[in-house]
């Protein structure tokens, strides 16, 4: 009742608590967040391994069934998906929100590292990573000229475009789907593979080690220091067809036919 009767007693002192009453609840209700779900991250983990001129059945029973088996006796796995496709399998493990995602991606790790020497030895390592949630693209921008072709659209949007589109205010990263690269392509004769008794493996590996940039040391003087460097990156038909094999003393172009 003392509220009451101080509000009759002084109704000047009632208003000023009634209008700071009322500017609070503004102000309040003007600042309040008003989200319809929680803001949580759910720990989910994604695992991505590459292996180059796989089929998908290949990756499946070398790659993907091995990991699976791995990760199912993990401590709060919710759901596991997996997607063995051409020369990539894909693992994506959620957990239990009560999991740490840091801890998760830890376990993960470790259970990776302890059967990589059971997977094959010429897949990339497993890439293990966290997912999130707010990290999906919001803008797509297309790109299409009738003057450049795909390859030159490519190299206008990795040089230009996406550095400047970097460089904007909350801009996290910047994905080019269906970017083109410049590529060279060797086709094999299997007849005159077969008369020098090379395999693919042997061209594969000619290529690989005759097309690769190495460092060759350095040369000191007096007064001087210089490094030497050896330009071993490959660029024409030409210089790949004159590449030695390591099998045989021959050059690629024996083995190499014109693509049809």
């Amino acid at each position: 009742m003392r509220l009451s009767h101080v509000s009759i007693r002084r109704p000047v002192l009632a208003t000023v608590m009634s209008l700071a009453i009322l500017l609070f609840g503004i102000i309040s209700f003007l600042r309040l967040p008003v989200r319809e779900y929680p803001d949580v991250d759910p720990p989910i983990i994604s695992v991505v391994t590459l292996y180059r001129g796989a089929s998908p059945s290949v990756i499946e029973t070398e790659i993907t069934n091995i990991l699976e088996e791995q990760f199912a006796t993990l401590e709060g796995v919710k759901t596991m998906t997996s997607s063995s496709r051409e020369e990539g399998s894909v693992i994506t493990i959620e957990f239990e929100l009560s999991r740490n995602v840091d801890e998760a991606a830890n376990d993960v790790r470790d259970r990776v590292s302890r059967i990589r020497g059971t997977l094959p030895r010429e897949i990339a390592d497993p890439v293990v990573s966290k997912v999130d949630a707010n990290a999906d693209a919001i803008v797509w921008l297309a790109l299409s000229s009738g003057q450049h072709s795909g390859l030159e659209l490519t190299e206008i949007a990795d040089i230009i475009l996406k550095e400047r589109i970097q460089r904007l205010p909350g801009v996290g990263s910047v994905i080019i789907g269906g970017e083109r690269r410049y590529a060279m392509r060797v086709w094999l004769d299997p007849l005159r593979m077969a008369a020098h008794g090379l395999t693919t493996q042997d061209v594969e590996n000619a290529v690989r080690n005759g097309n690769a940039e190495i460092p060759s040391g350095r040369v000191e003087g007096q007064g001087r220091e210089f490094a030497v460097r050896t330009r071993g990156e490959l660029s024409r038909p030409e210089e790949f067809g004159a590449i030695m094999s390591l099998k045989k003393p021959m050059t690629l172009s024996g083995c190499v036919t014109s693509p049809k």
